[in-house]
């Protein structure tokens, strides 16, 4: 477990950024059941039922978190580094929170390597300090950029004001409107 762990705590660092002001919190991961094996010079892992990966800034809700790190456990690494991290996949009801930003989805998948987390199967972003929310097919997000893009993009949010023509104000040829 302490393994699960540490892999799970190199994802912290990458999958989204924290806040420099918020103190590092330990990273905690909650399963009904996790099993991990190697193969070569990786290392798989599978934590299944109401999981829950914890740490500063960051909350990630699943059904099934997959992933996979190279060169854990040889002879000479047992705590892996980031660039180790390969890939992981959480899902079955994700829920990703950092801070007032929330992603939903069937699967998230963060990829260290393109610096890339990927959200599939119903996915939507929910930004509540601008009570904006973006929705599609497809949409990933790009660490250290702050930049999403969205494949068949809807994006809702707080209502404009009317920007169109007010019949109850006089206009004068002086608005660039055509004197009466």
């Amino acid at each position: 477990m302490k393994s699960v762990l540490a892999l799970l705590g190199c994802l912290l660092g990458l999958a989204l950024s924290a806040r420099a002001e918020q103190a590092p919190q330990k990273t905690t991961l909650d399963c009904d059941h996790a099993d991990m094996w190697s193969v070569g010079n990786e290392t798989h892992g599978v934590c299944t039922g109401a999981v829950v990966l914890s740490g500063t800034n960051l909350r990630i809700l699943c059904d099934r978190l997959e992933f996979v790190a190279l060169g854990v456990g040889d002879k000479t690494s047992t705590v892996p580094t980031l660039e180790k991290f390969k890939y992981l996949i959480a899902t079955g009801h994700v829920v990703i929170t950092q801070g007032d930003r929330e992603a939903t989805c069937g699967r998230a998948e963060v990829r260290p390597h393109e610096d890339q987390v990927i959200l599939t199967e119903n996915p939507v972003l929910i930004d509540r300090g601008t009570s904006w929310t973006s929705t599609g097919e497809k949409i990933t997000l790009l660490r250290g950029e702050r930049r999403v893009i969205v494949d068949k993009s809807r994006v809702t949010g707080p209502a404009l004001r009317d920007l169109g023509f007010d019949p109850a104000k006089p206009t004068s040829p002086g608005d660039g409107a055509p004197a009466k």
